[in-house]
């Protein structure tokens, strides 16, 4: 698998429920956190995701402060007690509403304890955001970014600087991922032939060697 470059002044940070990941590492158990030697420095910049399936793309025009907790509740299953939050991502005039409440506290953990330079904690957004933010950076015109653990496929995919789908399947097992990364190829007539498919979360050789039968590249972000 071919794989970008990473700065040492910048740190990437995913969390699932059941562990994390950094720079493409392996996934690590929730208690490697206070281990790791990467996490005892400060960087420029430092960048934590959660894998949580409760997101949801809206167009501003459509988003005000009091719609976005319904607006998220209409794709996502939501408790009362959910705190629901917004960031807008660049370049696309759409706001992702999203809710880290998952009963999980290693993203808050990691937020305390990898830090910026600067001393205040990154903020914790979800996963979707950062795979819209680097559609851009792709070179080809079939724009391909997914990740997948902790039982969601989060996927999002271009066409030049036109968005096809940002979405989060319920996914298991890799092949209900690979089913659903084909179904959303099929139903935008995209072909996997002539396409590179990126992943920020890192593979194993056999889901790597999968897709690698269907996909001109598989990158690792």
């Amino acid at each position: 698998m071919d794989r970008t470059d990473t700065s040492n002044k910048g740190i990437s940070i995913q969390v699932s429920l059941s562990g994390f990941s950094f720079n493409g590492s392996p996934w690590l158990t929730p208690e490697r956190v206070f281990t790791i030697p990467e996490f005892q420095r400060r960087y420029d910049h430092v960048e934590i995701s959660l894998l949580t399936p409760k997101v949801a793309l809206v167009p501003d025009a459509f988003l005000d402060s009091a719609s976005a907790r319904k607006a998220l509740s209409e794709v996502a299953s939501l408790r009362e007690s959910d705190f629901v939050e917004t960031v807008p991502v660049p370049g696309l005039a759409a706001t992702l509403v999203f809710s880290n409440s998952l009963d999980e506290s290693l993203s808050k953990v990691v937020a305390q304890t990898v830090l910026p330079t600067s001393g205040t904690p990154a903020r914790v957004l979800p996963e979707l955001y950062y795979l819209l933010c680097r559609l851009d950076s792709l070179p080809d015109y079939n724009k391909i970014v997914a990740s997948w653990h902790g039982g969601y496929l989060h996927l999002a995919i271009a066409q030049g600087k036109s968005l096809c789908l940002a979405n989060v399947f319920e996914a298991p097992d890799f092949t209900t991922a690979e089913y659903f990364l084909f179904l959303s190829l099929k139903r935008l007539q995209l072909n996997p032939e002539v396409s590179t498919v990126c992943f920020r979360t890192p593979l194993d050789p056999d889901a790597e060697m999968s897709l690698y039968r269907y996909f001109k590249s598989v990158v690792q972000l």
